[in-house]
């Protein structure tokens, strides 16, 4: 089971996990804020939409399309 640090707090999922099924079982499932202030969350789940993007070991990637591995860090975007 990887243990991952969300937004700075330890999440330990299932083996198998996609990043985006982790916001949702860690916090409210958002992965950013819109300009106008709405919490915005994945939406396709195949990566079309782009709503998934967090940065994820500094880098921008795509939370539907992740998989969660140990030591993994993930930040949502405020």
């Amino acid at each position: 089971m990887p243990e991952l640090i969300l937004n700075g707090r330890s999440l330990r999922v299932a083996d198998g996990t996609s990043v985006a099924a982790a916001l949702v079982l860690g916090g409210d499932g958002c992965t950013r804020t819109s300009v106008s202030g709405q919490r915005r969350a994945p939406l396709c789940g195949m990566g079309i939409c782009q709503e998934c993007r967090v940065t994820i070991d500094g880098h921008r990637r795509l939370a539907c399309q992740t998989l969660c591995r140990d030591g993994m860090q993930v930040q949502t975007w405020p």
